[in-house]
């Protein structure tokens, strides 16, 4: 019997609990679901518990994270990605193998030489973003290399957003499907990418100002803004001298000019509390941002009209009507007492972008190819939509649960040879996934090439 211990069983983990249920009987595993509140697990449990089990887990519970790590063959770990290093050392020192669908950080590339001689897989980014990423992605360049191609271009672009039909008076037309706090901060260091052979940087000050409009069919325009670096997927990918290369985030259109907006009012700055009572309201907070007026704005929409001339911006304007919209100039405490202003922005988008019990997610991803192949220039784009079921069964948790949960079956089966630090960027891993995920759930890139 294969042992697999999940840390972790917050929203992104509905799926692949599910489907470690589904096939734990077949493949002989024993689940052990390890969360600091089990309690939401016992009745997903109760038809399993020959094969799985619900425990409580503290991570600053050393002995207990031995206790669990050492009980396992395959730990994965759902944690937040700052807690996943505790976890990596101990299963090394254990020799356990490890799946994450987190980046590998600076902590973890370090484990590789003894993760290798502990003969220990840590299997990293084998999730949605990253991770079905990289699957699609590579499935297509050595497709391309396949037939004699050299790629030229490759951009790369995901989002977490809401179905068409969950949207509603949202002029965002965005929710949370995952951590709150991410989506806040995103982008606050400096886009790095190439284009057209020379190196380009974005600052934070103008990462959502310098956006690409990217269309997919049947479901309209996005915005596309860059990622913190985009240049260090080039090893992994095997695309050292290709001349453009950018991976980057996708939202709705506008989106981003109405994110650029918050940027410049300085709502997302994380590195200063302001001393503030929880009651402070946020169109106290607005005025404290926004440059004297004489005499005082008198009414919400006289400093909203504010606001709007200090931005430059239409007060008619769509960037106007989803500030507006967030209740930024009315009455509302903020609700936290010296936070520092993306904690007071991102309590209150908690409250505004609350993902309803009948709502559908929707999970976008695109990469754009350019290749030359025998002097004609062509170009490939790959799309992938998913749709989610409930607030529950999100597109989110089906897209970062489901390659997870097929590359551990891989792992526990013996199919991973590889040992140390390892991505799914081999055809030992993304084919088999990728056939899986479109034969058993429906979820397949739609390819469309052309010559130009």
């Amino acid at each position: 019997m294969t042992r697999i211990t999940l840390l972790g069983a917050g929203r992104s983990a509905s799926s692949l609990i599910q489907y470690l249920l589904r096939h734990a009987p077949t493949e002989n595993w024993f689940l052990t679901v390890a969360d600091a509140n089990p309690a939401h697990l016992v009745p997903v449990l109760a038809a399993h518990s020959e094969y799985a089990r619900a425990v409580p887990f503290a991570l600053e519970d050393e002995a207990l994270l031995q206790e669990l790590v050492s009980g396992a063959d395959i730990v994965l770990s759902m944690l937040p990605a700052l807690l996943h290093g505790p976890v990596a050392r101990m299963c090394v020192q254990l020799g356990r193998h490890l799946a994450t669908a987190s980046y590998v950080s600076e902590e973890i590339r370090g484990l590789d030489a003894a993760a290798r001689a502990a003969g220990c897989t840590l299997l990293m980014e084998c999730g949605l973003d990253p991770g079905l990423d990289h699957m699609s992605a590579m499935a297509v360049i050595e497709e391309i290399r396949e037939r004699g191609g050299r790629i030229t271009s490759f951009k790369s672009y995901c989002g977490g957003l809401m179905a068409p039909d969950s949207e509603g008076d949202n002029p965002w037309k965005y929710k949370f499907t995952w951590n709150p706090r991410n989506v806040v901060l995103a982008g606050q260091s400096t886009a790095k990418y190439l284009e057209n052979g020379h190196p380009r940087y974005i600052p934070y000050q103008h990462l959502f100002a310098r956006t690409e409009s990217i269309s997919v069919p049947g479901y309209g325009d996005f915005d596309g803004y860059a990622n913190r670096d985009s240049l260090s997927y080039r090893a992994p990918y095997g695309l050292d001298d290709i001349p453009t290369i950018l991976r980057g985030t996708l939202r709705r259109a506008g989106y981003c000019a109405a994110w650029h907006a918050l940027v410049r009012l300085g709502l997302t700055d994380d590195t200063v509390h302001l001393g503030n009572a929880a009651d402070l309201t946020w169109r106290e907070l607005l005025e404290s941002y926004l440059p004297v007026l004489v005499p005082r704005a008198a009414t919400e929409t006289a400093l909203a009209a504010h606001c709007a001339d200090y931005l430059g911006l239409s007060m008619a304007g769509p960037e106007m009507e989803r500030l507006q919209w967030l209740g930024l100039f009315g009455e509302q405490p903020v609700g936290l007492a010296n936070g520092t202003p993306a904690q007071l922005l991102e309590r209150l988008l908690t409250q505004k972008w609350q993902l309803q019990p009948a709502d559908h997610d929707m999970i976008v991803m695109q990469h754009l190819f350019e290749f030359e192949l025998a002097g004609v220039r062509y170009g490939r784009t790959s799309s992938l939509v998913v749709l989610g079921d409930d607030a529950t069964h999100t597109a989110m948790a089906k897209t970062v649960g489901l390659p997870l949960g097929m590359a551990v079956r891989r792992l526990a089966r013996g199919e991973v040879a590889a040992r140390g630090v390892l991505i799914p960027t081999g055809a030992d891993l993304y084919q088999p996934i990728l056939a899986e995920l479109a034969a058993d759930y429906g979820i397949r890139f739609e390819e469309h090439e052309t010559a130009r």
